[in-house]
């Protein structure tokens, strides 16, 4: 192994690990470094198609803040979960139906050797690896099988760092307790704590590092500011929504497996546009521009829409002829049914909103590439003929009705079965659409800040709340 390794480890689960492996990858890479990200294993529905595969969108982020190709050796193992107790196994970007039979240990043991061939193999290959833990590493009831958090910082020999969420109170004592439930030969590993999402007078903290560091022997080296419109998108759970503004109104429906909805944080940082969740009938009532989003168990959300009376607020809003935007998961819902014969997540009756049927099998589909719209109308007309880089991960294949191939019957927009427009309802596989500047400037008339000046400005962040040479140092 060459390459020197910098890991970031939380006190919680939300405490800012990717924000600061992100930012701490551009930081790196900006040095004149060759950087790559990893994180062993993760457990999100959020997932981008890289070489290999499919991977975690926070370290598909992170690459690119490393300013490397997305690949899925950074992501080994990624879990995506389809109920409480049981997730999608992806190992190296494939599928691994065997390894979600298994009990949580027995996988464990697995998966070790693929997880530790990857870090070998990206640590051979880079100058700098910026590890991201997963959870907390104090877990002790999970030490015995432990992938992702001090078991690989002990491999890379890895700096590492200790970030917490200080907005949520308790921050010293956690972590304290962090460290003292670390093993020793863990607790050497940890070069310095981070505060996260602090407002107020810094001097109001003291003497609480001092004694924090006489306590455990590590100092805190950065107290990071509350810091709520940074432009990453959040990794897990439905992130803050944009307050009203004079502009559209788009709804996006929350259901409980929502996939890939860090798609829409874009929409966060559009002057005027506002954006909410929808959880119940009357937001979607509100709604201008409604989204349906991807979904990890279509079946299972469906379920959840008619128990909340969704589906008939959907029902109306497309009768009503107001604009809606379906993807992937979204679109297939919206068909007359699922049929899964492989019991790939389930069958299902779907709303009847669109003379389509989805067919399930085993086998997922995985496509990164450019899309063109051609043949739109109406409120989607300003798309027509605008190219966007895209992603589709998902299982099924959706075929129109036979009798649905004249009169009112929707009309293909995109090549190869990825779209159609019926009325002013989009229905669409491709994952991404509002991460095209050219599409946010015809749709809503308004410029939004690149992924490149948000990775830059995670960078000039930290380089100013860290004292001048201590990222460097942690290279030593």
């Amino acid at each position: 192994m060459t390459a020197r390794a910098v890991m970031v480890c939380g006190t919680t689960s939300g405490a800012g690990k990717s924000f600061l492996a992100t930012a701490l990858a551009r930081w790196y890479a900006r040095q004149g470094f060759k950087v790559a990200p990893f994180k062993a294993q993760n457990m999100s529905n959020n997932a981008r198609v890289a070489a290999g595969g499919e991977m975690g969108s926070a370290q598909y982020f992170q690459a690119l803040a490393a300013r490397a190709v997305p690949d899925v050796r950074m992501n080994p193992v990624l879990l995506k979960p389809e109920a409480d107790t049981q997730s999608q196994v992806i190992v190296l970007g494939e599928r691994r139906d065997d390894l979600s039979r298994m009990e949580w240990h027995t996988r464990a043991r697995h998966v070790w050797p693929i997880i530790r061939a990857s870090l070998d193999e990206l640590m051979a290959q880079h100058d700098v690896l910026v590890i991201e833990g997963a959870g907390s590493p104090a877990e002790i009831n999970l030490m015995d099988s432990d992938v992702v958090n001090m078991r690989i910082a002990e491999a890379a020999g890895a700096a590492t760092l200790l970030i917490c969420d200080i907005d949520r109170g308790g921050a010293f004592a956690h972590l304290y307790g962090t460290v003292q439930l670390l093993p020793p030969a863990h607790r050497t590993l940890i070069r310095g704590f981070v505060l996260n999402k602090f407002r107020g007078d810094e001097r109001l903290l003291a003497p609480a590092p001092e004694t924090l560091e006489e306590l455990t022997g590590v100092p805190t080296l950065a107290v990071l500011p509350f810091w709520r419109d940074h432009g990453l998108p959040e990794e897990d759970g439905v992130f803050d929504a944009r307050p009203a503004g004079t502009g559209l109104s788009v709804v996006v429906v929350a259901y409980p497996y929502i996939s890939n909805l860090d798609e829409f944080a874009p929409l966060r940082r559009v002057p005027g546009l506002s954006l909410s969740w929808a959880r119940q009938p009357e937001s979607v009532a509100a709604a201008d521009l409604l989204v349906l989003p991807g979904s990890k168990h279509v079946a299972a959300d469906l379920r959840w829409l008619r128990d909340l009376g969704l589906d008939a607020a959907i029902a109306a809003h497309i009768a009503a002829d107001k604009p809606t935007l379906a993807i992937c998961g979204g679109l297939q819902m919206l068909g007359r049914a699922i049929d899964d014969p492989h019991s790939v997540e389930g069958s299902a009756q779907g709303l009847g909103l669109l003379p389509c049927v989805t067919k399930f099998s085993p086998a997922k589909r995985y496509r990164h590439g450019a899309y063109t719209f051609d043949d739109l109308g109406g409120f989607w007309a300003p798309l027509q003929g605008i190219n966007f880089t895209g992603y589709e991960i998902h299982h099924g294949t959706t075929r129109l009705e036979a009798n649905a191939q004249s009169g009112h019957a929707p009309r293909a927009v995109l090549a190869d079965g990825a779209g159609w427009q019926s009325g002013r309802l989009l229905a669409l596989y491709p994952h991404g659409l509002f991460e095209s500047a050219a599409v946010v400037r015809a749709l809503f008339g308004a410029e939004a800040p690149t992924l490149e000046d948000t990775l830059d400005g995670l960078a000039d962040f930290i380089d100013t709340r860290f004292a001048p040479g201590v990222l460097a140092s942690l290279l030593d």
